[in-house]
């Protein structure tokens, strides 16, 4: 197939062609990070602006080794250094990027659909690293990309997607991406970090870790989001480990002895996974990360490659 998108704002928007082309994409991507010298000149003369309004460490190190390992030059924004402090809008922001002759912007904003917003007031493409609570499509990428290595598929795929769902953009690009590619995902939480309505997207849900791991090939612990409690509704940080920390106990009551155990990070040790677990042989984070870089160089790609790009 052809990319015909110039940007990329959501899992949600796109058909299981789309993803699997993304994918593959990647895969073939992914030698280049084992190279002596690990770089192509595939974006050589474009220039990529990581505009990030919200502190990250993956995610905007690994869009900027993506987009050296493609020989682009990168430019990373970050808000508090910027003449948004000064009242500057993501508008007129995105803007001024574009009249610098940049050819993609990589954003991150803590409001939902910002980069929506924004790429309907550029022409050059925009990519979503994450927005608000409502999606963050490279990592769920990243983690299908890492279970389609480890299982040689999705399709038919038990994945357990356990911890903060409520505010979480990863799990819903998670469930709007693992659904799509035929994968059975089941939620598993405390009741008020299930969001209304989430079994409307294809999944399951139970308050039972026990149960959420026993029939799981995979299993997606998120980070609590413990900044965002306002009203004191979280569970105390003991308790949750108590009833929904994943330990070396939980993952052999499953059934299948080769779980995997993924995490977007960073991780709370000890609140969401013990030590044990996050350093056992079937945790997969540091791999995550790795496949991150070959996700974000495919996306990359593909946008610039799109005829509606500038």
């Amino acid at each position: 197939m052809k990319w015909t998108r110039k940007d990329l704002l959501g899992l949600e928007y796109l058909s299981k062609e789309e993803l699997e082309f993304i994918l593959a994409t990647a895969d073939s991507f992914k030698e280049v990070s084992t190279r002596e010298i690990k770089k192509v000149p595939a974006l050589r003369g474009k220039t990529v602006v990581n505009l990030f309004y919200e502190p990250s460490t993956r995610t905007r190190v690994s869009f900027e080794v993506a987009a050296k390992r493609l020989s682009a030059d990168v430019i990373n924004i970050a808000a508090e250094t910027s003449s948004v402090k000064k009242g500057e809008t993501l508008i007129d922001t995105g803007k001024n990027i574009q009249a610098l002759k940049a050819d993609i912007i990589v954003l991150r904003n803590s409001f939902s659909g910002s980069p929506f917003l924004l790429s309907r007031h550029v022409d050059i493409s925009v990519i979503n690293a994450g927005d608000g609570w409502h999606e963050h499509p490279t990592q769920a990428l990243l983690d299908i990309f890492t279970l389609k290595e480890k299982f040689g598929r999705i399709e038919g795929l038990n994945v357990s997607i356990v911890g903060d769902i409520a505010h979480s953009r990863v799990a819903r690009s998670n469930i709007w991406g693992l659904t799509k590619l035929g994968a059975k995902v089941t939620v598993c939480a405390p009741p008020m970090l299930i969001p209304y309505a989430i079994e409307e997207m294809g999944v399951r849900i139970t308050h039972d870790i026990d149960e959420a791991l026993y029939e799981a090939d995979a299993v997606n612990v998120l980070r609590m989001q413990f900044e965002r409690d306002q009203q004191n509704a979280f569970p105390e940080h003991i308790d949750y480990f108590r009833q929904y920390g994943i330990t070396r106990e939980r993952l052999d009551k499953a059934k299948n002895k080769n779980l995997i155990v993924m995490h977007p990070g960073p991780i709370n040790r000890g609140i969401e996974l013990a030590s044990e677990v996050a350093d056992c042989p079937q945790s997969v984070i540091l791999e995550q990360v790795t496949n991150g870089i070959a996700v974000r160089m495919a996306v990359l790609f593909l946008v610039s490659q799109s005829e509606n790009s500038q």
